[in-house]
Formats: C-alpha cells, structure tokens, sequence
C-alpha cells in the first residue's frame, strides 16, 4: 500500500465495526525508516475518547485506505488518567479568559 501523506489528511477514521473514530489531522513519519509511523487524529467520537480528546493511532493498526480509513483495531473507549486529567485542567486555568471563546 503505497499512499502521499498528504492524501491521508482530512479523512475520516473508522473502526472495523464502522463506528466513527475520527479525521486525521497530521500523520507522524518515521524518517529513519521511511514510513508512516502513526497518525494524528482529531475531533474524535466522545463515545469511543474522553471529552473528545486527540489520539494518535499508530499506523500498524490501519487495515485500509481509500476514502476512508479502515482501522483493523481500536480500543472500545479510551479514558484519561488522574495525571493527564491534572495536566489538562492546569493548561485549561493558564488560557487568559479572552482567549476561551465559545461559538
């Protein structure tokens, strides 16, 4: 399966049971051994990643490419730990006010 990486970003990502994981926003590239390494994914599925946070899904669990992505593995919901949720909590008190705009 040869691809651009370029073409990669934008799509959507699925589990193999068709559940919508996400839509790739950069994909990670091994330079040493010429290859994608992972794929940064955003706007994930609050069902399947806590508060719909971005994952980085390691290539190895992509089954297919086409006009989507096919995962042939996922995890049936991701949380995050008490440290992680710490770190994101303290970042989230660090953002000066004007800059938490809300649509």
């Amino acid at each position: 399966m040869l691809e651009e990486v370029t073409s990669l970003l934008g799509l959507q990502v699925y589990t193999n049971f068709g559940v919508f994981v996400g839509v790739v926003n950069n994909v990670i590239v091994d330079i040493k051994k010429h290859r994608a390494d992972s794929l940064f994914v955003e706007q994930t599925n609050p069902a399947l990643v806590e508060d719909s946070r971005s994952v980085t899904i390691p290539y190895r669990w992509v089954q297919n490419v086409g006009d989507i992505i096919l995962l042939k593995h996922f995890p049936q919901h991701i949380e995050l730990t008490e440290e992680q949720r710490r770190i994101f909590e303290k970042e989230a008190m660090a953002i000066p006010a004007e800059e938490m705009v809300q649509e």
